[in-house]
């Protein structure tokens, strides 16, 4: 594409995809797209996420307990 081509383009310019909008399915079919490490560090992101919720009921669950 030429300088010209952008400058003057009149094409669907794509639209911001807003995750918090979309179903968990669709979510994941988005998150299917991207490029093999950028799906990994979400998956190790909401691994941490999950990870780290787990500790903190376990906590609060056993620290109400004393």
């Amino acid at each position: 594409m030429t300088t010209d081509q952008i400058l003057a383009y009149d094409g669907d310019i794509p639209s911001e995809v807003v995750i918090e909008d979309k179903t968990a399915v669709e979510q994941l079919r988005l998150i299917q797209q991207l490029e093999d490490e950028d799906r990994q560090t979400i998956f190790k992101l909401i691994d941490k996420m999950l990870t780290n919720k787990k500790f903190k009921d376990f906590f609060q669950k056993n620290v109400a307990a004393l």
